[in-house]
């Protein structure tokens, strides 16, 4: 895999989506590339990084317009972030997932396990 498709997590604090004077705005995390066996480790310290830093009641949004691809590594990774994000007091949400994820979901069950945002608010 070349380096350009490694998935690319911002911290959400750097990114300029969020407004600092309302703890209730969601954390915005931008995911590039592909989200897999490879690039897991990233993602979880990632997310975990965003849901340690969140004001309690945020949500957190994986914002996944530039990930087109999430193999059951990254999937894995999703799911141990939504159940820290519930110990923590957040909801986790998937903003503007692929056709590709959103079938995971289905044929996994896990469709249901987060909100599904059509696009990324803001």
């Amino acid at each position: 895999m070349a380096a350009e498709d490694a998935p690319v997590p911002e911290a959400a604090a750097d990114t300029g989506f969020r407004d600092p004077y309302d703890p209730y705005d969601p954390y915005v995390v931008p995911v590039s590339g592909d989200m897999d066996l490879d690039h897991a480790g990233e993602l979880r310290e990632t997310l975990a990084a965003a849901l340690s830093q969140a004001p309690e009641g945020a949500d957190i949004i994986v914002d996944l317009r530039n990930s087109s691809f999430c193999d059951s590594a990254g999937l894995n990774t999703l799911l141990d972030a939504r159940r820290q994000a519930v110990r923590t007091g957040h909801v986790l949400r998937l903003a503007a997932p692929s056709h590709q994820l959103l079938r995971l979901l289905e044929l996994t069950g896990a469709s249901s396990s987060f909100p599904l945002d059509a696009s990324v608010p803001g």
